[in-house]
C-alpha cells in the first residue's frame, strides 16, 4: 500500500502564454506518473509529488478530446484580429477561453493520495469555487448533467462562472478549472462554451458590478481547495 503523501508544492506561474503553461504542466504530470510506474516496477512505497498551480493566460481558445471544431465560431484571420490563439488539447470536455482576468488552476495530483474518485474529484473543485463564491455573496451551484459552477442553475437564467476539464491518468490529474473573474466575456461571444448552447456566461466583475482584486480572490479559493482536499502545503 502506498504511503498517502498529502502534501502540495503550490506554485503560481502568473501570465503565461498558453503553449508554455501546457508543456510545463506536461511536464510535471510525466513526472508523476512516472514516479509511480517506478514505484510499481520497483516494489517501492516512495511518496508521489502534488502540485496546485495557478495561472493566468493571453486570449486563448481551447478544444478538448471530445470537443468539436466547429464550436469555435472564427476563423484564423479573425483569431488575429482578437490577439487570441487556439489549441486541441488532451483534456476532457469542449471548447472554452481563456484569458487575462480568469484564474485558471491546474492541480497535478496523485489521487492515490486522497481519493480515487474522478466525480468526486470534480465535485470538490466545484464545491471550492462555490465556497469561494459565498464569500462574496454569490449564490452559485451545479447545473444537472454539466461540470463547473454556475448562477441561477435551476431557472433560464443559468449563466457559467467557471468552467472544468481534466485529464486522468493512473490516477494522476493535469488540466483543471477556469473561474471568471474580472475577465472581458466579449471574447466567448466568438465560441459555443463548453458546446452547450444558448447558455450565458459570467463573471464575478458582472455579477458585483465591480472588479475584483485578483490576489485577493486566489488565496480565498486556494484555501478552500486545501481544505477539502484536506492538503499540507510545502
Amino acid at each position: 500500500m502506498t504511503m498517502k503523501n498529502k502534501k502540495v508544492i503550490v506554485e503560481d506561474w502568473a501570465l503565461l502564454d498558453y503553449e508554455q503553461a501546457w508543456k510545463k504542466q506536461e511536464q510535471v504530470f510525466a513526472e508523476t506518473v512516472q514516479a509511480k510506474v517506478v514505484n510499481r516496477n520497483n516494489n517501492t512505497d516512495f511518496p508521489v509529488n502534488n502540485h496546485l498551480i495557478f495561472v493566468e493566460h493571453p486570449h486563448v481558445y481551447t478544444l478538448g478530446k471530445s470537443g468539436k471544431p466547429e464550436n469555435l465560431l472564427l476563423n484564423e484571420a479573425a483569431l488575429r484580429d482578437r490577439e487570441a490563439t487556439f489549441y486541441k488539447i488532451n483534456r476532457g470536455g469542449d471548447i472554452t477561453y481563456h484569458g487575462p482576468g480568469q484564474i485558471v488552476v491546474y492541480p497535478i495530483l496523485d489521487l492515490d493520495n486522497f481519493f480515487t474518485d474522478i466525480h468526486l474529484y470534480l465535485r470538490t473543485l466545484e464545491e471550492a469555487v462555490i465556497l469561494t463564491l459565498a464569500d462574496y455573496g454569490i449564490d452559485g451551484g451545479r447545473y444537472e448533467g454539466y461540470t463547473g459552477v454556475w448562477i441561477d442553475a435551476d431557472n433560464q437564467r443559468a449563466r457559467k462562472i467557471c468552467a472544468m476539464g481534466v485529464r486522468c491518468s493512473r490516477w494522476v490529474t493535469m488540466h483543471g478549472l477556469a473561474f471568471n473573474i474580472n475577465t472581458d466575456l466579449a471574447y466567448f461571444k466568438n465560441i459555443v462554451p463548453c458546446g452547450i448552447d444558448g447558455k450565458d456566461v459570467t463573471s464575478m466583475e458582472r455579477e458585483l458590478g465591480y472588479p475584483l482584486q485578483m490576489d485577493e480572490v486566489k488565496e480565498k479559493l486556494k484555501k478552500y481547495i486545501v481544505k477539502l482536499f484536506d492538503m499540507e502545503l510545502i
